[in-house]
């Protein structure tokens, strides 16, 4: 479609420089936004002045048609939204065919997470004798001990761990920077990997390298690494769960929240932006409710 291609170019450009959004934020845009390009092929349209409201909710009701999940359609018209924002606002178009809009009601969510009893098998798991045994651990015990992202763990760089202050500088969504303490646990994992299992990964590679966490190769790992790491810890737990890296992210947050940690803590340890977006996380157990309840109200206690 005419124009189409040169516009989405331009609007990835602001995202990375104007918005300093992240490479993954930038890439799912412009998945979302090329996909509806193949849409408007389809459709054979010609111009994207010719865009309206009508043929935003005949791609909606198709992808609706497709089996996709409320939650996704709601991202993909948040693209739309923003990327037809940026349209008007530089004079390609008089009027955002999506800014009326509204997203449709989202299922709620309630995020996986990991039991003391589960995550205490997966620590018994990872032996510690090999190189990789101890990067595995320090993997484990840093994601559960600080509750940072699989992408903000593999691009963690050695000069940012703080043994003094047991902190560590990370670099979170839109590239921003924020310090997370850990504790003695992944203190004393990090320190070992880093003394002994590295020094002999970094041998095999030849070459330097920055990033706290390395491959077989001696190499970075990458976000899938993490995940094939923890994939192997369940698998030698004989733990019958499913895992994703960001279900120990929701263990860290829950686990904090159910001990008693406020909110905005844990809002700021996550790194998020939105207190929105941590209060996914105040879900407790019954019995924890329970507990509060008998030891807070003055009926409840005899």
């Amino acid at each position: 479609m005419t124009g189409y291609e040169e516009w989405l170019r331009q609007y990835m450009e602001y995202l990375q420089i104007e918005k300093n959004a992240s490479s993954n934020t930038i890439q799912m845009y412009k998945r979302d936004l090329e996909e509806f390009e193949q849409f408007l092929q389809q459709e054979v349209i010609q111009s994207i002045v010719h865009i309206d409201m009508g043929l935003v909710r005949l791609y909606l009701s198709q992808l609706y048609d497709n089996s996709l999940s409320r939650r996704s359609v709601s991202r993909k018209l948040s693209s739309l939204r923003g990327f037809f924002r940026f349209i008007e606002r530089e004079g390609g178009i008089e009027k955002n065919p999506v800014m009326e809009m509204h997203l449709p009601k989202e299922n709620k969510y309630i995020p996986q997470f990991f039991y003391e009893e589960e995550i205490n098998e997966l620590f018994k798991a990872a032996e510690t004798s090999t190189p990789l045994g101890q990067r595995n651990m320090a993997i484990l015990e840093l994601l559960y001990g600080t509750g940072i992202r699989v992408s903000e763990c593999a691009g963690l760089d050695v000069d940012r761990i703080d043994f003094s202050l047991s902190t560590i500088l990370v670099t979170g969504k839109g590239r921003k920077e924020r310090y997370v303490p850990f504790g003695e646990y992944a203190k004393n994992a990090l320190e070992r990997y880093l003394n002994e299992g590295r020094v002999q990964l970094l041998n095999k590679s030849g070459t330097a390298s920055s990033k706290v966490f390395l491959n077989n190769r001696g190499h970075p790992i990458t976000p899938r690494g993490i995940r094939v790491v923890l994939d192997k810890l369940v698998k030698d737990a004989a733990m019958t769960i499913d895992i994703h890296p960001h279900k120990i992210r929701h263990t860290f947050a829950t686990h904090l929240l159910n001990e008693g940690a406020d909110l905005r803590s844990v809002q700021e340890l996550l790194g998020h932006d939105h207190l929105s977006s941590t209060q996914i996380y105040t879900h407790v157990s019954k019995d924890r409710l329970k507990d509060v309840y008998r030891n807070s109200h003055p009926r409840a206690r005899k």
